[in-house]
């Protein structure tokens, strides 16, 4: 196989972490009655253990300046960090309908997957569609989550940043 077909088939989205699915339904349930909504990041899944090639979605980001109610909910994509590990979008409706809106259909064009997860938020309240609105399956992984160094600091470290 060529560089181009395993840069293809290792962009391929296997499945999600079980950890960020559970964060991604308790955010919604918190939410409640309001629409949640998140932005998904994904985990080559070598890194985390797999003989598979394709990316895990591994981390559910709450999208800053997101408004939201009860039937909507809405973010400005600039106000986003550039991630190169961006795949997709998660967002809840409280009125427990898993399809998607048109004006859901219109924000699927930025990435790959994207989950609607409805009340009651149980562990079976959810799809995954596609870029076009088209349910897909994606399995749920129990994977061993690096541990992220990005906020891993003391108060030694901030005393020592701010001198």
């Amino acid at each position: 196989m060529g560089l181009l077909g395993s840069l293809f088939r290792s962009s391929e989205i296997l499945g999600i972490a079980d950890d960020a699915l559970q964060f991604a339904l308790q955010a919604s349930e918190d939410s409640h009655p309001y629409e949640y909504m998140g932005r998904l990041r994904g985990e080559d899944a070598s890194k985390l253990g797999l003989d598979r090639d394709g990316t895990v979605i591994t981390d559910v980001l709450i999208a800053p300046g997101t408004e939201t109610s009860p039937v909507s909910a809405e973010f400005k994509p600039t106000y986003m960090p550039n991630d190169l590990n961006a795949v997709g979008s998660v967002h809840s409706h409280p009125n427990g309908v898993l399809r998607p809106s048109d004006a859901d259909l219109a924000t699927f064009t930025r990435g790959k997957v994207h989950i609607i997860i409805g009340a009651p938020y149980g562990r079976h309240d959810w799809q995954a569609f596609d870029r076009d609105g088209e349910p897909i399956d994606l399995d749920v992984l129990n994977v061993d989550l690096p541990d992220d160094q990005f906020f891993d600091f003391t108060q030694a470290d901030i005393d020592g940043e701010l001198r």
